[in-house]
């Protein structure tokens, strides 16, 4: 048998490995994520506020403390910079860092290291120095934490050029991703929807990856594609069961990532359907879906048989009312309003 260390005890026998569940949550995918690949790559640690004994505020990493021990999960102070800049130092110098800020929405506070340093030190080093660093972050609204804890900022990091951006939508892609994510020799930020934590779904098997920057088609459709991202992308399945009830067949692509981004699929999507809807939970002025809209119109303008639109979130902090709330981000209710009225264009 082992301990909860890893550590053979005196019997000598190795422990059986615990059954694989059928089904996990989206929050025991990211612990499983990072676990899998402590154990493949000893190089591997794990930095941020709470995460070891606490197991994270959001439980994201329970378990982990006591599998790795605290020579690999590392409790810090609360400074997003001291986070960063220690992680950074660490890739830089042969390890893997898997390093947590706990909410998005702080990437403010230690914007210099994600903007300035991280994304461009192999650039500068002319190939030299590689930061293969994951920054994992709890991203989006719909829970109600306001305007300081619930921000969508994936389009933050989209400005940067250097960095990845993966955002799963299911716990087979966390860990997928997850496991693609650590093994890149540049730096990838990896936003896990607050709103997801809860959903479950197949357990990923054992060696699972997913490749960072390739798209999933997760419905077929013919007469609309609908692109979406994270916790968009099950509110976009919802309104496609919706608008099936119509006699509309949404094609639904699960982007994944951001960069990479896989406009090949989107464009081959458009291709069978010939309308776009991008439901995105970044603002409307500057979100994501600005520079998937811009490649169909410059790439795919004749495919299209009518306008590209837009269901984004309101220009405008997030309230804290759940009710106020719905006003702002997307609803399956304006997903599906907006593609009956692309229906008919």
């Amino acid at each position: 048998m082992a301990d909860v260390t890893g550590n053979a005890t005196a019997t000598g026998q190795a422990a059986e490995a615990p059954a694989r569940p059928d089904v996990i949550s989206y929050r025991e995918a990211v612990a499983e994520g990072i676990a899998r690949e402590l154990r493949r790559d000893p190089s591997v640690v794990c930095l941020g506020e709470d995460i070891a004994a606490a197991g994270g505020v959001f439980k994201t990493t329970q378990g982990l403390l006591a599998e790795f021990g605290r020579e690999r999960i590392w409790d810090t102070p609360i400074s997003e910079q001291a986070i960063l800049g220690v992680a950074m130092g660490a890739a830089m110098t042969g390890m893997r860092p898997v390093a947590e800020i706990m909410f998005s929405d702080f990437f403010a506070c230690c914007w210099d290291y994600l903007a300035n340093e991280i994304p461009k030190m192999r650039y500068m080093t002319g190939g030299q120095v590689t930061v293969p660093l994951v920054v994992r972050t709890a991203n989006g609204g719909g829970l109600g934490f306001g305007a300081q804890h619930s921000q969508a900022v994936e389009n933050w990091a989209l400005a940067i050029p250097g960095l990845k951006i993966a955002a799963p939508s299911t716990p087979a892609d966390v860990i997928g991703l997850m496991a693609a994510a650590i093994r890149s020799d540049d730096p990838v930020v990896f936003f896990e929807h607050k709103g997801l934590f809860a959903s479950k779904g197949p357990a990923a098997p054992e060696g699972h990856v997913t490749e960072l920057g390739r798209a999933a088609v997760v419905r077929e459709g013919s007469d609309v594609s609908l692109v979406a991202l994270a916790a968009t992308v099950p509110l976009a399945l919802s309104a496609a069961e919706r608008l099936a009830a119509d006699g509309i067949s949404a094609e639904v692509i699960d982007l994944r990532c951001l960069v990479p981004l896989d406009m090949a699929a989107v464009l081959e999507s458009v291709g069978r359907t010939s309308r776009l809807v991008v439901v995105e939970e970044n603002p409307y002025q500057g979100g994501w879906g600005g520079t998937v809209a811009s490649v169909v119109a410059d790439e795919g303008f004749e495919l299209l048989d009518a306008p590209i639109r837009r269901v984004a979130a309101a220009c405008v902090p997030l309230p804290f009312a759940d009710v106020l709330e719905e006003q702002v981000i997307p609803t399956v209710d304006r997903v599906t309003g907006t593609v009956r009225a692309l229906a008919a264009y």
